[in-house]
């Protein structure tokens, strides 16, 4: 019998942004601002949350870590993206491409369960308020986002062994601005039917649990809020959770519009913009929402900057 001769794949080419390269020049200009904007601001909720007594309430604890997963997204995908685009293409390792993924897929799931504990202590703030803080208590929401990480651990850890087994033996392009699951899984020469179903139900833990968390949540605060008797206490009421509603709407619809809906029909062109808006503009926009549409944080800001005029 003669073996059979197959080249095995070490490195991978992404092609980016292919056929916008006419307007490199722009593209680069825009991810540059995004990233400058994403860094600045989400590391200003996390230095005023920090710095302020006023803002040391388990939503602003869990706020810093909603920024803190912003900042690690956008910084593991924007700098590769930009080198990608500026060469009109770029290679990556295997095991860089792994690494990319293990970190962008904390940060994604680090936010889809972040987001659903901020819609419960929303609940809990409104529902329960008089039994809020002994609840929420520091303690509790710690254990909160420590589980959040064992959980997300265990499903990233999970991936990457199955991932580690896959062959790579035929193309090694990949049509994206970053390594993502799908691609990787298109590439591959092996049986990938098992890694398709461990996807599948772990898309249903971080994807559609968190959903029906956040949902479910809002379903009580929005039957206590209409349980107030005047508009002025229900808008009052409802505005604490305006902005994480906001994010909320943005992210998941995004994520469940990539990840959930089946791919067959989908252009590279609709799946790479859909990415382009939970991978870098989410990221930017969600301290905007929060300063804008928070009133604590705006005073906070409005301090800083009277601070620094004085000295």
């Amino acid at each position: 019998m003669h073996a059979i001769n197959k080249t095995i794949i070490t490195e991978f080419l992404l092609l980016g942004f292919q056929n916008l390269q006419s307007f490199k020049i722009l593209i680069l200009f825009f991810f540059l601002i995004f990233y400058f904007v994403t860094v600045c601001g989400n590391l200003l909720i996390i230095c005023l949350v920090v710095t302020n007594s006023s803002l040391q309430s388990p939503m602003y604890f869990f706020l810093t870590h909603l920024s803190i997963s912003d900042l690690l997204l956008t910084t593991v995908i924007v700098p590769n993206t930009l080198y990608i685009t500026y060469n009109e293409g770029g290679t990556m390792s295997f095991l860089g491409c792994l690494t990319q993924f293990s970190f962008y897929a904390f940060s994604e799931v680090s936010e889809c369960f972040v987001l659903s504990i901020m819609a419960y202590d929303r609940y809990m703030a409104i529902c329960k308020p008089l039994r809020y803080s002994t609840l929420m208590n520091p303690v509790v929401c710690i254990k909160m986002i420590i589980i959040s990480w064992i959980l997300i651990l265990c499903m990233i850890l999970t991936e990457m062994l199955s991932i580690t087994k896959l062959n790579f033996c035929g193309p090694n392009i990949i049509d994206h601005f970053f390594c993502d699951l799908v691609p990787l899984m298109e590439l591959s020469c092996s049986d990938t039917y098992y890694l398709e179903v461990n996807i599948y139900i772990w898309s249903i833990v971080i994807i559609l649990f968190p959903f029906l968390i956040i949902t479910g949540s809002y379903v009580y605060i929005i039957q206590a809020v209409l349980r107030i008797s005047t508009t002025s206490g229900r808008w009052k009421t409802f505005s604490t959770c305006s902005s994480h509603l906001t994010v909320v709407c943005i992210f998941f619809g995004t994520v469940i519009g990539n990840y959930l809906v089946p791919a067959k029909g989908k252009s590279l062109t609709v799946s790479k913009s859909i990415s382009l808006l939970y991978t870098v503009v989410t990221p930017m926009i969600n301290p905007i929402i929060y300063s804008l549409r928070n009133r604590d944080i705006k005073e906070a800001i409005k301090k800083l900057c009277k601070i620094n005029i004085s000295n």
